[in-house]
């Protein structure tokens, strides 16, 4: 048996040869555009990683390692958005030259973003059809929606702490005393202020990735058929954790 080196270990000839074009001959941008993507694939894998150990760990009431895993997950989304930096070096012409060859495949079908999305409890629609997902993709897909989210981890942890968090009027209440009591109840407080960050930087990596949409192809449809920015515009109201954003309207209100 070989001696294990960085190359065998890393499969640095597999991943090297992931990479190809659609473009004949090869646009010069094409493998920018593909390594891009391939990248944030490889992120979400490792961020639905942290987001499982996350949910065991608010099961097990040991919030501590849940705020190492929001720490690798923070570092993880502000790379999200770096990468648009890397994107926007290419210009709206040099997409052009071989977008067309992408059609019908879009970033839409990206079934690990999904996973994440129904994983933080934004499980509008159970119907992937329009994913095109492949059988394992599907397999995934529907056990996410299976499985316990994010947001229900974090309601369990308040509930064992002697809180009401069911309905949304008592998780409101729940979550404006702890941040009112936070010396009290700091770990939580700390808790709360990783969720909420989760769901911000979430919102502005979906923001850069619109405009940096709109720059590159205007108000053109998406290459799988989506409305391209006007969907996207769409998605940037979603917060997975409504109620953690709501309640801070009534901090510090006076009396009436």
């Amino acid at each position: 048996m070989s001696a294990l080196t960085y190359a065998s270990y890393l499969k640095i000839g597999d991943l090297l040869a992931l990479q190809k074009a659609q473009s004949d001959p090869p646009h010069h941008d094409e493998l920018l555009f593909i390594v891009v993507h391939q990248v944030y694939e490889l992120w979400f894998k490792q961020m639905l990683h942290e987001i499982d150990a996350a949910i065991a760990h608010l099961a097990a009431d040991d919030l501590l390692k849940v705020q190492k895993n929001f720490r690798r997950i923070h570092a993880i989304q502000k790379l999200l958005e770096q990468q648009i930096d890397v994107l926007e070096t290419m210009t709206p012409q040099d997409f052009n030259a071989f977008r067309y060859r992408l059609n019908p495949a879009s970033g839409f079908q990206s079934a690990q973003f999904r996973e994440i999305e129904f994983l933080c409890g934004a499980r509008a629609s159970a119907d992937h059809e329009h994913l095109a997902p492949t059988p394992e993709e599907r397999a995934r897909l529907d056990r996410r929606l299976a499985e316990r989210t994010l947001y229900d981890a974090l309601k369990d942890v308040l509930r064992r702490r002697g809180f009401a968090a069911g309905d949304r009027e008592p998780l409101l209440a729940t979550l404006k005393t702890i941040y009112e009591q936070s010396e009290r109840h700091y770990d939580l407080y700390l808790l709360l202020e990783d969720f909420i960050e989760f769901d911000e930087r979430f919102l502005l990596w979906r923001s850069r990735h619109v405009r940096m949409v709109e720059r590159m192809i205007g108000m053109k449809p998406g290459t799988g058929g989506s409305l391209g920015v006007a969907y996207l515009e769409k998605t940037l109201s979603k917060k997975f954790f409504p109620e953690l954003w709501e309640f801070r309207t009534e901090l510090g209100a006076s009396p009436s």
